[in-house]
């Protein structure tokens, strides 16, 4: 998964929208949490450039990218967006969502645009409980191959497969991978 955020700033990513500063950050941990109205729970650490703009704007999007995208989500899981346009850096496209300000990534084959329905548990555990509040998918995709990140730098794809590169994440990535 990869998330997106926004905060309000120089930087325009997506036309026709009051200017925002845009981060992408690959998530490794969420669940569903209930089905009517739609809520996932995610942890995202307080010391991620995302956390803070999560916090504070109180939305972002969860894309799903596919096995093509992997090692682009280990890139931005490499870099911080308090230094790197990661939309830039990774070839990757900002697309205006209809209800949040972060924008969905084009070549996710799903998107979800959330807003921050409960904060209770996010200053003791880092759990947000999101709503999902608008759904994308790219119907051109029939069976898209999902990347979905593990613990040790791996990236298990959809028809079960798995595949490690921890060779591709930073050091200081390694060691948090480790934990």
């Amino acid at each position: 998964m990869l998330v997106t955020t926004a905060r309000a700033g120089r930087a325009n990513h997506v036309k026709g929208r009051a200017p925002h500063v845009a981060n992408i950050m690959p998530m490794s941990w969420h669940t569903m949490m209930e089905f009517v109205p739609p809520l996932v729970g995610c942890v995202v650490s307080s010391l991620n450039y995302t956390f803070e703009i999560l916090r504070t704007t109180g939305e972002c999007v969860i894309n799903i990218p596919t096995v093509e995208l992997a090692k682009k989500v280990v890139g931005c899981g490499n870099t911080s967006g308090r230094s790197v346009d990661k939309f830039k850096t990774f070839g990757l496209t900002p697309v205006t969502a209809s209800v949040v300000a972060a924008p969905l990534i084009a070549e996710c084959y799903a998107c979800l645009e959330c807003k921050v329905m409960d904060r209770k548990l996010v200053t003791r555990y880092n759990f947000f409980i999101l709503e999902v509040v608008k759904a994308w998918i790219d119907p051109r995709r029939k069976r898209p191959r999902r990347c979905i990140i593990r613990e040790k730098a791996c990236l298990r794809f959809r028809a079960g497969r798995s595949s490690c590169l921890p060779k591709n994440f930073l050091p200081h990535m390694k060691a948090k991978a480790k934990r």
